[in-house]
Formats: C-alpha cells, sequence, structure tokens
C-alpha cells in the first residue's frame, strides 16, 4: 500500500474526507489539504481553532504558516528565523525533516512540490496575482533542484466555469506570456471566464517540471466540501495544505 493511499484511508477511517495528491512523490513525502470537515474530536471542539486542533492528530509538528500576500515570495523554513509564523511570503521550502510546511486557499490553487529523490519540499498559494508574479517560478527556483527531476500537485481551486475577471487579469497574464490568452474564455462585455489551474499547468510545463497532476475539484460550486471566498465573501474559512519529508 502507498504511503498515499494508507493516509487517504485513514482519513476516511476518522470520517474526514481531507485530499491526498495523486501524484508521484517519493515515499518520504507526505501531503494533504484539508477541506471543510473536521472531525470535531473532544480536543478539536474545545479548541478556539477546530481546524489546527484536529491537524494535530496527523501531523508531526506544529505547521510553519505564512502571512500571504498574493505576491511571489518564497520563505525558506529552514533560516534561522523558520520557525517563526505568518513570514509575509506565498511559498515555503524545506529540507530539513519533520518540518511542516503549510498554505491556506479558499479558491486560489494550493501546489506541492518534491524533487523525486524526497530531498526537498515546497509549497505554494497561488491565485491570479501570483501565478503573474511568477511565484511558480520562484519556489522551483527556492528548491535549487533541475526542474525536470521535480514533481508537483495542483490541488482543489475555483474552477474555470465559475471564476469570471476583468479584462487586467488577462492583461497580467498574456503581458509576461501572450499564450496564456488560451487559458481565457470570453464571457460577457470586458469579463472573462480564467482557468487558473490552465494557467498553472502552463506555467510547470513551460519551466521543465518533470511531472505533476491535477486536481479537478472546484472549491466554488461543492459547497459542502470547500470553503470559497468568492462564493461566501469575507466570511469564508480556509483550506489547509501541508507538506512535510518524513527522512
Amino acid at each position: 500500500m502507498t504511503p498515499q493511499r494508507s493516509l487517504a484511508e485513514a482519513f476516511a477511517g476518522a470520517g474526514i474526507d481531507w485530499i491526498v495528491p495523486d501524484w508521484p512523490a517519493p515515499p518520504n513525502v507526505v501531503a494533504f489539504s484539508t477541506t471543510r470537515n473536521v472531525a470535531r474530536s473532544v480536543n478539536a471542539s474545545a479548541a478556539r481553532d477546530p481546524l489546527e486542533a484536529e491537524l494535530a492528530h496527523w501531523i508531526p509538528a506544529t505547521p510553519v504558516w505564512l502571512k500571504q500576500v498574493h505576491g511571489a515570495a518564497i520563505h525558506d523554513a529552514d533560516a534561522e528565523s523558520g520557525f517563526s509564523n505568518r513570514a509575509q511570503a506565498d511559498g515555503i521550502v524545506t529540507r530539513a525533516c519533520d518540518r511542516v510546511c503549510a498554505i491556506q486557499t479558499a479558491d486560489c490553487l494550493p501546489l506541492v512540490f518534491t524533487d523525486r529523490s524526497g530531498a526537498v519540499v515546497a509549497a505554494a498559494h497561488a491565485g491570479w496575482r501570483g501565478l503573474a508574479a511568477g511565484v511558480i517560478e520562484t519556489a522551483l527556483a527556492a528548491m535549487r533542484v533541475p526542474p525536470k527531476d521535480i514533481v508537483a500537485w495542483i490541488g482543489p481551486g475555483i474552477g474555470p466555469r465559475v471564476y469570471e475577471v476583468g479584462a487586467d487579469v488577462l492583461e497580467a497574464h498574456r503581458a509576461c506570456d501572450p499564450g496564456a490568452v488560451d487559458c481565457f474564455e470570453a464571457a460577457s462585455a470586458g469579463k472573462w471566464l480564467a482557468d487558473l489551474r490552465a494557467l498553472a499547468a502552463r506555467r510547470l510545463e513551460r519551466a521543465g517540471v518533470g511531472a505533476f497532476t491535477v486536481s479537478e475539484r472546484c472549491t466554488y460550486t461543492e459547497r459542502a466540501v470547500f470553503h470559497s471566498y468568492r462564493r461566501d465573501g469575507a466570511r469564508a474559512g480556509r483550506m489547509a495544505t501541508l507538506i512535510w519529508r518524513t527522512a
């Protein structure tokens, strides 16, 4: 049984529908994304933050969280300040064992990365601004391994049939990659439907990433499963995506 399948079965046994990536990661790399569903154990239900309390059952250490700003900065969790939470960044990288990299999303894409040997892992928060700013490319550079040796997973985000944006979003992507226009579909006067997954996949391909898989889950339409900022506004919660290496 693969580590991914074992973890997915453990989640199911606990009554939670958290998502384990379907990707060719080495066996010492663990990653998953949460949903709206928290098992509500005794400790979790009494906690101020039930999600963080529930996460403690499944991860080896307190996560290193970020103060995300829709940019392209990558936090080195192995630096001297690696354990000081809320560094201002939209990606995180580590080579240490059992150091849990964490990002939060609620329509933007979560991405996780590892090299084929499992020596380094990273995660990134990628909305349209972060993608245009180059958060994927910056995360890949921070891993300091050839892109052909990297595998990645693009997690759940807002789907292409419901993500309406203005012409400014189209222009931001076309300015750095004219071919990115293929990831947009005209919707109405001055409005476009943007395919964040396709934009992220295009950037991974152009960067030369060896392999990646893409979740087709939509945070906006799957109301019972995911939080969505576009759907629920400021009251929306957040999903967490976490990755670490065990050895």
